[in-house]
Order: C-alpha cells, then sequence, then structure tokens
C-alpha cells in the first residue's frame, strides 16, 4: 500500500541502520552474477589475486560517459589493439586518436584520452591511486576519479553515474527530483565507501542499476535489497527518481558550403580546438544560429578564401543532427572553385573515411553526393 505524501515525505532519504549487511548482500549477489565487460576482471579472479591494469579501468570509463556498453565494446577493443598501452596511445596523434572515436560522440573526451594518455607517458606510465590525484589528469571528472580508485586501486570510493543514483533513489526513497537530488543521492552513495572490496562493490551497484534496477519496470523480485528498499515498499520503484519535466531543445540553423575544386576534392578545415565537435573536421558552415538566413546572406557571412563560380547551388533537403540539448540543421549550398591553393586543405570523397569526421559531417558528405543527381536551386554568388 502506498503511503500518504506527508508520510513519505519524512521518510526520504532515511537510511537503513545496517549499511553494512546491504554491502555483504549485494557482494554475494556481485559475485554470482557479475556481467562478464571486456575491461573488467571477474570477482573470482580478484580474489585469486589478479590486479586489473589501471589503462584498460581508465580507458572503458572514459568511454562509457554518456554511452552505453554495447556500442563501447567495439571502440574499447579496436583502441586496445591499435594502442595496447598508456604510452602507445600518448605517441599517437590526436588525429589518430579523433578517427578512432568517430561515432563515440562527445569529442572532447577524445581529446583529453589522448591528453591524459601523455601526462601519464610522462609520469612514466604512474598513475596516482587517490581520487585527488586522478582528479588533476585532463579529462577526469569526480565519477571517473572514483570509478579508477575503486576499481583499479581498491580504494575506498564509490563513483556515482545515473545508474548509481536511481539506485540510491529507490534504496532510501528520495524523493527530490533531480538534478536538484544529485548532492544527496551522491552521500547516500558514499556512504557505502567502507570495508573491504570497494572496487568489486562499485562495480557491483552498477550492475544493480543496469540490470535490476532499471529506468522501466524495475526486476525487484530479483533484487538483493528488495526487503530493505524504501521504494519497492511504497510501491514507488518504478517511480523513482523524479525529474524535473524537461524544457524543449531549441533548434539552430546553419549552412554549410560544399566546396568542389577542379579535380572534384572538397574543402574541408579543422573545427576550434575547444567547444563542440573540437579539433574534428568540417565542412566550412556558417555560425549555427536559433534564426534562418537566407541563402544569399549566408554566402556573405563565411569569408572564403578560395575563388568561386557564380552562382551558388542550394541542395534540396536538410540535414538534421539532434545534440544533447539542442538539434541542428543544415542546409548545403554547393559551390565550384576556379582554383586551388596549398594552404587549403581538399580531399576526395572516397578518401573521407581516412577522416576525423564526426557524425554530422558524415551526414552532410551523404546528403550532398545523394543530392547531387536531384534539380538544386540557384542562388546568386
Amino acid at each position: 500500500m502506498v503511503r500518504p505524501a506527508s508520510a513519505l515525505k519524512k521518510s526520504s532519504g532515511k537510511k537503513p541502520q545496517d549499511l553494512k549487511g546491504l554491502k555483504a548482500s549485494l557482494l554475494a549477489w556481485y559475485d554470482q552474477t557479475a556481467r562478464s565487460l571486456p575491461w573488467r576482471i571477474a570477482p573470482e579472479d580478484r580474489r585469486k589475486g589478479k590486479i586489473p591494469d589501471p589503462y584498460k579501468v581508465w580507458l572503458s570509463e572514459i568511454m562509457l560517459q554518456q554511452t552505453t556498453v554495447v556500442t563501447v565494446k567495439p571502440y574499447y577493443q579496436n583502441f586496445l589493439a591499435r594502442w595496447p598501452t598508456v604510452k602507445a596511445l600518448a605517441v599517437a596523434t590526436e588525429d589518430q586518436v579523433l578517427h578512432a572515436w568517430q561515432g563515440l560522440g562527445y569529442y572532447a573526451r577524445a581529446r583529453n584520452l589522448h591528453a591524459c594518455a601523455q601526462e601519464i607517458a610522462k609520469r612514466k606510465g604512474v598513475w596516482p591511486q587517490q581520487e585527488e590525484g586522478l582528479l588533476a589528469l585532463p579529462g577526469v571528472g569526480p565519477y571517473t576519479a572514483a570509478a579508477i580508485a575503486a576499481i583499479a586501486f581498491d580504494q575506498s570510493a564509490v563513483p556515482v553515474d545515473g545508474n548509481v543514483e536511481r539506485v540510491m533513489a529507490r534504496l532510501f526513497a528520495v524523493t527530490t527530483s533531480l538534478p536538484e537530488a544529485k548532492s544527496e543521492l551522491r552521500d547516500l552513495a558514499r556512504s557505502f565507501a567502507f570495508g573491504s572490496r570497494p572496487g568489486d562493490f562499485a562495480q557491483a551497484v552498477m550492475d544493480l542499476g543496469a540490470t535490476v534496477c532499471t529506468p522501466r519496470q524495475p526486476k525487484c523480485d530479483l533484487c538483493p535489497w528488495q526487503k530493505s528498499c524504501r521504494a519497492f515498499a511504497l510501491g514507488l520503484a518504478a517511480e523513482l527518481p523524479h525529474r524535473a519535466a524537461k524544457t524543449a531543445k531549441l533548434t539552430r540553423y546553419a549552412y554549410v558550403f560544399w566546396l568542389i575544386s577542379p579535380e572534384g576534392k572538397i574543402w574541408i578545415r579543422r573545427r576550434p580546438p575547444t567547444g563542440l565537435l573540437g579539433g574534428m573536421m568540417e565542412f566550412p558552415s556558417t555560425p549555427w544560429v536559433t534564426t534562418q538566413d537566407s541563402p544569399d546572406k549566408a554566402q556573405s557571412a563565411v569569408a572564403l578564401a578560395t575563388p568561386l563560380l557564380s552562382p551558388w547551388e542550394l541542395m534540396p533537403g536538410t540535414v538534421r543532427h539532434v545534440f544533447t540539448h539542442f538539434i541542428l540543421e543544415l542546409r548545403v549550398l554547393k559551390g565550384r572553385a576556379r582554383r586551388t591553393t596549398t594552404d587549403e586543405k581538399w580531399v576526395e570523397p572516397d578518401h573521407f573515411s581516412e577522416l576525423a569526421l564526426p557524425s554530422l559531417m558524415k551526414k552532410v558528405a551523404r546528403h550532398a553526393i545523394g543530392s547531387a543527381s536531384l534539380t538544386p536551386q540557384k542562388h546568386r554568388k
């Protein structure tokens, strides 16, 4: 039976007395059900003394940020095949790393991955073992630092991601909405940072959230914490955690320039090293804005050094790409260059696969090539 709201509010976030018993029951469950993952040391192997490789732990945790296990697996295996050690990754070029990262998104992670590998190489391959030292590394935030400290070095830390937040919100019946509840949920998770096997516990609570305490239709009958779960007792397991109402995503607009050389090559450039898609290659475009401009205005908004033949051609259709916080719609303007110069980068379409092109730009290429047989709209230069 569901309690009235007044009673629920008083019970929210109250800790069960037996945290030690809860931890023991979760570890026993993990010993029997742990997922087999390419970057993980199985609990029975850890008990036999097998030590995790911090490089593999770090690499997997960076890749798993905002990305599913299924998506990460092939990328992780490819990275290890190409760069089996952190020193090998450190001597790779940033372009090579960005190219191997294509499709994982959030490309700042790849740039920070490379920078962090170079930092560890400067330290002769020695990793910090405490959260504080790990936080000083490029691209390592509180979650990743706690995950590496716990999993790689068995330090008393509990990494808190979306899975762990959900488990804690239900276990303690925290009814405050996310993101406001984040600090409370983090503190509740960290209340388990005691005793032995912190690395196994960190992975156990992640597994619990990923496989049992799922966002929809949680499998409460399989949960080792069912008897202590306040949300289950209140009939609220499927409802928690509450989330603040989402605001509608803004749509931004831009024109992208598909510039063809006399030899049939396409002009590309590198984006600035910081910001969205930083350091990746792109087809030049106007700024991404929240209002649509005419093609004529778009052409004058970008200073193209290469002389172009008139007219531009506005290709039919739109390229649409969804980012985390906004939607981007691009129209493609095709032009032909009278000549090329050596200070510009021109690439044959057949060689696009060799570039660090983000998914957005791959969409642009497919659209431009696919639209070539259609009748474009003529516009003045």
